[in-house]
């Protein structure tokens, strides 16, 4: 009970800034905590579900005022995995409107005038103010790495379709992803254990990881590890492109690593578009009925809704075929390495006000790819920001291992960038 104690202290301490949750009440928390027998491998730990998982202890609104006070009636899939293994409900965490792109209230920990990323931003400032040690995200776009990045916290987009949708809001059938943000590196291979589908009920993941041990690195083996600059390298700020060149240069000088630069494969040139198209038609579809109270949808969310109506069927599907071919693709240039090295974003959190400059993590996203965000670099101002490192599609153990092995080595921090007002 004591960890649910200490979790509604720095809640009541630190959300009147941070404005990370949604909905906090510390009676059902310490309640379920009194019950709890701390049994199983999260046993008696508080986190964050992000609020378009449904949960039966707190409504799910999703970040609209037209389902202001709903309440599903039961718990997702996932939010559900992490009860049984142990886990607490502290509360649901801030999301853009329906997982979109509408900046909210939630404040970056580190720079109140800074984003802290749009869709998963509650959970990456519960998670770096300290509030709880993980929190549930999810990413169409860039939503657990862009967060993760900013906030200066460790994030995880598992392959598409390890961890369970049910019960949660659905935007792109062929991109949502389950996910999660936590403040070290070690929470994140149990929290995929507890969260994952397993078994031969699942067959794509039975078939791909569980039948090959999920691909453990042999002991003695040198790491391949590639280094990708993508097509957004050109939007990166000359400090972001020198510190993950310097990463590069600083894990090729350990013995266990071997690192190669990757050219970009032509089909990457086509993502972004490929994924706007498939994105907007989405939404169109899956909010016909909110595009009805247009007063009530933010701005982007309409004109997203708007875009992707005057997009054909025929377009739609040509989208998802070049989707399955870059996914092929791409599949095929990373067979040769354990994980690849790319930026997370190509900044520090910008000014609230500002754009958010186009970075890699959609194309992982578009791809079905793994990846993991790193807090591993702080901006000349002082504010962080992060690398990623991805995989082939079902070499989440493989990537996870990588990146144990790179913080054993000392060139990834173990935890979070702290956040100077609370060190």
């Amino acid at each position: 009970q004591s960890l649910a104690l200490e979790t509604a202290r720095l809640i009541a301490q630190r959300e009147p800034e941070t404005f990370a949750w949604v909905d906090f009440d510390p009676a059902p928390l310490l309640d379920a905590a009194a019950r709890s027998q701390h049994e199983g491998p999260l046993g008696g730990i508080p986190f964050g579900v992000k609020d378009i998982f449904n949960t039966v202890a707190f409504p799910t609104q999703m970040g609209s005022d037209l389902w202001k006070g709903f309440t599903p009636g039961n718990n997702a899939r996932v939010v559900d995995s992490l009860l049984g293994a142990g886990a607490l409900v502290a509360g649901k965490t801030v999301t853009a409107e329906f997982a979109v792109h509408a900046l909210n209230a939630t404040r970056n920990p580190h720079d109140a005038t800074r984003t802290p990323g749009t869709s998963s931003s509650g959970s990456a400032a519960a998670v770096a103010a300290g509030m709880v040690p993980f929190a549930l995200a999810s990413q169409t776009a860039a939503s657990i790495v862009r967060p993760a990045s900013f906030c200066g916290v460790w994030g995880m987009k598992p392959s598409f379709g390890m961890i369970p949708r049910t019960g949660v809001l659905k935007t792109t059938d062929s991109l949502d992803t389950i996910g999660f943000v936590a403040a070290h590196a070690a929470s994140l291979r149990p929290l995929l254990d507890a969260t994952r589908v397993r078994g031969p009920n699942y067959p794509f993941v039975y078939r791909n990881v569980d039948a090959h041990g999920a691909f453990p690195k042999p002991s003695g083996e040198r790491w391949r590890i590639g280094f990708v600059k993508t097509p957004a390298w050109r939007c990166a700020t000359a400090y972001a492109r020198a510190a993950i060149e310097d990463l590069s240069s600083r894990i090729a000088r350990h013995d266990v690593f071997d690192v190669e630069e990757i050219p970009d494969a032509p089909e990457l040139a086509d993502a972004h578009d490929i994924h706007a198209t498939i994105y907007a038609k989405s939404l169109s579809y899956y909010f016909r009925h909110e595009a009805q109270y247009s007063s009530v949808l933010s701005p982007i969310m309409s004109r997203m809704i708007a875009e992707g109506d005057a997009i054909s069927t025929e377009q739609f599907r040509d989208a998802l075929r070049r989707q399955e071919v870059l996914a092929a693709a791409l599949d095929r240039a990373l067979v040769p390495y354990d994980a690849v090295l790319s930026l997370a974003t190509a900044s520090a959190a910008p000014l609230r006000e500002d754009a958010e400059l186009p970075d890699p993590s959609l194309i992982w996203t578009l791809a079905h790819l793994p990846t993991i965000a790193a807090p591993a670099f702080r901006a000349p101002d002082g504010l962080p920001f992060g690398a990623q490192l991805i995989a082939r599609r079902w070499g989440d153990y493989r990537l996870l291992q990588a990146v144990e092995a790179l913080v054993t080595a000392g060139v990834l921090p173990a935890g979070s960038t702290p956040v100077a007002r609370w060190e």
